[in-house]
């Protein structure tokens, strides 16, 4: 009897690894796919579809799924002040280690000089696709534990949600100036933390899980201040109407495109 019930531990365990770590190469691999395809050679513009996958997860999808949680809402504002504060001097931490000389400025600078030092915060969303790939992890662990069929269905609506997310993540880190391969290994980095998510998962079920809406809502404060900080004001420099039109367009996809692929998912 005690070695049926080890083997279906290990069972659940295997089970649980291996859909972490599928979900997170699949849905990276998708995002790289559909970027560096369509993408590459329009990072600039598509600068505002990645606002809008990135507002739309974090104040949409992520943390309406904290605050309906049983956590005080006062203490996941304070995290959320938190965390939009922490990275706020994380990129001011930043930007001190970079030049502020641009092209055109009397200097010598090699060409595309400008979109080298452009989305400074391009490292910090990193940060934040890795705590959310964590808590996406135990969320995986915590459904194989009630139903195996459940794991399943819940790793495919994982995968749903992040192609999406992974899609403005790859832009964000084109437009900071990182190679194609760069974007792809550091988003696969970011992916093992599902994998340790869900071992997190396995071993502290019903301690871990309430630590799943603090870390949702400093991960979303990541995302937001990206956003709101750094590509916006990027977006702000072509004030045409010719340019805007098309800024709100894609933005408007973006919310659009994490409403259809997680409408399903909560």
């Amino acid at each position: 009897m005690l070695h049926f019930y080890e083997a279906n531990i290990n069972s659940t365990l295997l089970s649980i690894l291996l859909a972490t770590t599928i979900a997170g190469i699949f849905s990276i691999s998708a995002a790289a796919l559909f970027s560096f395809a369509l993408l590459s050679k329009m990072v600039e513009r598509m600068v505002s579809l990645s606002v809008g996958i990135l507002l739309a997860t974090s104040l949409l999808n992520a943390l309406p799924e904290a605050f309906e949680s049983q956590a005080d809402a006062r203490t996941l504002f304070a995290i959320l002040l938190g965390g939009l504060l922490a990275f706020f001097l994380l990129e001011k931490f930043a930007i001190l280690r970079h030049s502020h000389h641009y092209e055109g400025d009397g200097h010598v600078h090699e060409h595309g000089h400008d979109a080298h030092e452009a989305g400074k915060s391009g490292w910090m969303i990193l940060v934040g696709d890795g705590l959310h790939n964590f808590t996406d992890g135990i969320l995986i662990a915590a459904a194989f534990l009630a139903d195996p069929k459940l794991g399943l269905i819940t790793g495919l609506a994982i995968i749903a949600h992040e192609i999406p997310q992974e899609i403005g993540d790859f832009i964000v880190l084109l437009n900071a100036g990182f190679s194609k391969a760069r974007a792809y290994a550091y988003n696969l980095i970011c992916s093992l933390m599902a994998v340790i998510g869900g071992v997190v998962g396995y071993y502290t079920l019903g301690r871990g899980m309430q630590w799943i809406p603090y870390v949702l809502v400093f991960a979303s404060s990541g995302f937001i201040y990206i956003a709101v900080s750094d590509l916006m004001p990027q977006m702000q420099r072509r004030a045409t109407i010719r340019e805007t039109i098309p800024q709100i367009l894609l933005i408007g996809l973006g919310v659009a495109i994490v409403l259809f692929l997680t409408g399903a998912r909560h």
